[in-house]
């Protein structure tokens, strides 16, 4: 029998062929091309990795000579020949458009299904869907402001950023609420080539904490603070605490709707300090305060994939995070006019008619 010389891998695919072995997010058609091609460069025939693999011999043969030929980027699935006709993918996104009968029991289309209801393959089906950008497995929501007062506070806040007040300091400030202090049930295993991070899927909770924060527009510096209520008291004590970090200058403070924020001990305050300006967004429009975009930066970047055995750490973790945003803060620019949020912050007539009669 004779004999094939060991598989010679290009520089650094060993190691991602390894790393696709390992990796529980590979698909299995790619992992197993790995394994033949990580077999042949340990010099085992191909007879041994046919039986290894579980594999045919030419399917064995045709890895490696793809591999030889055009590297890790020739493991890929060649195009399948075929196109599907005008006529069917018409018919493809007419059914797609339309939910599904009623005898089916299911809210919207997967590929299978449609295939199988149209007799088609459920490929063909992913391809057009991926053609047009169809997505019937994915939803967003969308809420109107019912506001009675929705145009105004839209141009006094938009106003605000777009053209801030002479000598002024604006501010945005809001609370984070209900932030969990996790504590992982195994340590996490880091990452490494190939491999993402790992953590647990259970975890324990320590606490909870409210995360204070007022950001500056014009720099982007954070004022935070962490309670553990969020009732007016304690926002009467931050907005104290934004108020000293910005003396001597008119202070234009953005916020919610929120009932905390008018409480009478609120308005009993500001009426003593005038300088202080307070701005409120639309019932149901918080994504209008500035703020909120930072809140969803320190999520991402260090509360989510954090660990934290109490909330003392998790407060610290957050006192750290903001301090190091602080040297490197920028501002945040507003580009929507006022004028282009109000268009579509109001429902059409025909979605008013719908909004009506679904409520």
């Amino acid at each position: 029998m004779s004999r094939v010389e060991p598989l010679v891998l290009r520089a650094g695919d060993e190691k991602i062929l390894r790393g696709w072995l390992r990796s529980s997010t590979v698909a299995a058609g790619l992992a197993q091309r790995a394994r033949i091609l990580v077999l042949a460069a340990e010099g085992h025939s191909n007879s041994e990795i046919s039986r290894r693999v579980g594999v045919s011999l030419p399917t064995v043969r045709s890895w490696r000579n793809r591999y030889v030929s055009g590297g890790l980027a020739a493991l890929d699935d060649l195009p399948r020949s075929g196109r599907p006709s005008v006529h069917d993918e018409q018919t493809i996104i007419a059914a797609t458009l339309d939910p599904p009968p009623e005898r089916l029991g299911v809210t919207h289309w997967s590929s299978r299904l449609l295939g199988d209801h149209l007799g088609m393959s459920f490929a063909t089906v992913a391809r057009i869907w991926r053609r047009w950008g169809l997505k019937p497995w994915k939803a967003e929501t969308f809420k109107f402001s019912t506001d009675p007062e929705l145009e105004a506070k839209i141009r006094d806040v938009v106003g605000l950023y777009l053209a801030p007040p002479a000598n002024a300091v604006v501010v945005c400030i809001d609370e984070k609420t209900q932030i969990q202090a996790l504590d992982r049930t195994a340590p996490i295993l880091p990452l490494r080539p190939g491999i993402p991070e790992k953590q647990t899927h259970d975890y324990k909770r320590n606490g909870t904490t409210t995360l204070f924060a007022a950001l500056e527009i014009a720099t982007g510096l954070v004022t935070d603070r962490c309670f553990q209520q969020h009732t007016n008291k304690e926002f009467l004590a931050f907005l104290k605490q934004v108020a000293r970090a910005y003396p001597r200058v008119e202070l234009h403070v953005v916020c919610d709707n929120y009932a905390t924020h008018k409480h009478p001990n609120i308005q009993a305050w500001l009426a003593k300090h005038p300088r202080v300006h307070m701005h409120f967004t639309p019932t149901s429009g918080s994504w209008l305060n500035m703020v909120e975009i930072f809140f969803g930066i320190i999520t991402r970047q260090a509360i989510r994939r954090g660990t934290f055995h109490s909330v003392a750490d998790l407060e610290a973790a957050i006192g750290a995070y903001i301090e190091g945003w602080n040297d490197r803060a920028h501002p945040f620019t507003w580009t929507k006019s006022a004028d282009e949020i109000i268009t579509h912050a109001k429902p059409s007539p025909h979605q008013k008619k719908t909004y009506s009669t679904r409520h």
